[in-house]
């Protein structure tokens, strides 16, 4: 099974405020969630996060961490952030 992703607006403002190399980068990791969103495998480090109302789902690509939820076939990523400011 093959997952549509859609972005948020903030985080579409996010990955533009990347230089491109970085850009490129997380672009190609978001697209590796098609495959299976849930599960973590080599290039691709995911991690279910607790106590939130419904699943959310953290992906870590070096310095920058995305969460997402899954809802039937669509990948909804909801923030975009650099590691260390918004812990």
């Amino acid at each position: 099974m093959t997952y549509d992703i859609r972005l948020h607006p903030n985080v579409d403002k996010f990955l533009d405020n990347l230089n491109e190399s970085e850009r490129a980068r997380c672009l190609q990791n978001l697209d590796t969630l098609k495959e299976n969103p849930f599960i973590s495998r080599s290039g691709t480090d995911i991690k279910k996060l607790k106590g939130k109302l419904h699943d959310l789902y953290r992906l870590r690509i070096g310095d920058f961490r995305f969460e997402y939820f899954v809802e039937s076939n669509t990948i909804w990523i909801v923030r975009g952030f650099r590691r260390g400011k918004d812990y």
